[in-house]
């Protein structure tokens, strides 16, 4: 299971790109999406598809080339397979029929956003994306303000106001660090009260770029990130 740089191609490690060199196939979300990052490093290998849609029926062609003693490595389109990304079902039936999993860390989003959120707490819940149905969203929004911990959602350019809304009337002091592009050119990191947020984002003519957002409750006290003696 190999984590692929969220944005820049940079971010790759050097045990991933040997990985990647060394299997005999490489499974991928969107092989469109991972032909650009093998063909930045010059890696031609056979690859196949194997994404939300299919991965159940993919996962038993991964198994076949398995058994024959191929190796498989998985990319999901970026950042870390499994995590809000398709291949917890593809490790799963793997592990079932009796292979080892290997996993090769890298890159993440929720990581890359809390490395420079400042004071967060001592303890967070990574939530992915949101629902889009609005009763389910408030819902899930008011379980997660109420466990007074900090928590990350990802979010599209086409509903990040209108989640942040929602969190202004359950929570108006909530403390907001949004990334924005995370590792790419046009990356935007921002961290203020929920409104100022919600401010800077309706001055824009337009909204562009994938969205992660921590929200921190404004009951996270400085001191739940220090040790006691």
């Amino acid at each position: 299971m190999v984590a692929t740089p969220i944005g820049n191609l940079d971010d790759i490690t050097i045990r991933a790109l040997n990985i990647l060199k060394s299997v005999d196939v490489i499974a991928c979300e969107d092989t469109r999406h991972t032909s650009l990052l093998l063909s930045h490093y010059d890696i031609k290998k056979r690859t196949i598809a194997c994404h939300a849609h299919n991965e159940e029926a993919s996962s038993k062609g991964i198994i076949a080339l398995l058994d024959q003693g191929q190796s498989v490595a998985y990319c999901s389109d970026a950042g870390t397979p499994g995590i809000s990304d398709p291949g917890a079902r593809l490790c799963e039936n793997v592990r079932n029929a009796g292979h080892d999993i290997v996993p090769i860390p890298g890159a993440s989003a929720v990581i890359t956003l809390l490395s420079c959120a400042g004071n967060v707490g001592k303890t967070f819940t990574f939530e992915g994306f949101l629902s889009p149905k609005k009763g389910r969203r408030t819902k899930r929004l008011t379980q997660l303000l109420e466990r007074e911990e900090t928590f990350i959602f990802y979010e599209s350019p086409f509903r990040i106001v209108k989640s942040l809304k929602e969190i202004e009337e359950l929570m108006p002091n909530a403390r907001i660090t949004m990334g924005r592009e995370l590792t790419k050119a046009f990356e935007e990191i921002k961290v203020d009260s929920v409104s100022n947020i919600i401010k800077i984002l309706e001055s824009r003519d337009s909204i562009k770029g994938e969205f992660a957002v921590a929200v921190t409750p404004c009951m996270v006290s400085d001191d739940d990130n220090s040790e006691e003696d």
